[in-house]
């Protein structure tokens, strides 16, 4: 576990506070926040949308039932590992169709969907197809999935403090239904 630490604390620190601070921003000026993933990163960008639904944001996971339609005004936060996933390249092709801002949040910001993007946040880790390459001492994507989810819940701690929002004030859009 201390391997795994270490090697998680390595890779978040060399993700760009500019780079995030842009995300941020455009998170603030979007009307609605759509994030997809594929795999593990789609678990993680639900854990970042229901964060974002706390802090009343406007977002939603793309692919479920209640997502409704993006629209130019609003974002598109993609997070894949290669930048090569094919159900996420064509939301993003389609995502920059509409006009939406695309984020991508990979490794690899020379890839397919980063090339479409208006924003990046590069994660240096390895992605799930280097799995044999010795980037990480853990498998396949792994690395870059926890990643993801730091650099997400860190992305939900600038808004926070950008828009002034405590924890506390969080807890009134918490689910009560539990």
């Amino acid at each position: 576990m201390n391997e795994i630490s270490a090697e998680l604390a390595h890779t978040v620190g060399q993700v760009s506070d500019a780079e995030a601070g842009r995300l941020v921003t455009a998170m603030a000026q979007a009307d609605k926040i759509f994030v997809a993933g594929g795999g593990r990163s789609g678990f993680m960008a639900k854990a970042f949308v229901m964060r974002m639904v706390h802090m009343g944001l406007n977002a939603y996971v793309v692919g479920e039932t209640v997502t409704p339609s993006l629209q130019e005004q609003d974002l598109f936060i993609v997070g894949s590992g290669s930048g090569e996933t094919g159900s996420l390249l064509a939301m993003t092709e389609k995502a920059k169709t509409i006009g939406a801002t695309v984020a991508a949040v990979t490794t690899n910001p020379e890839s397919s969907i980063g090339k479409l993007a208006d924003l990046h946040i590069t994660i240096p880790a390895q992605a799930k197809a280097e799995g044999a390459s010795g980037k990480s001492i853990q498998p396949m994507g792994s690395l870059f999935e926890q990643s993801l989810l730091v650099v997400y819940d860190a992305l939900v701690l600038a808004y926070m403090e950008q828009q002034h929002i405590t924890a506390d004030a969080m807890f009134g859009t918490h689910a009560n239904l539990e």
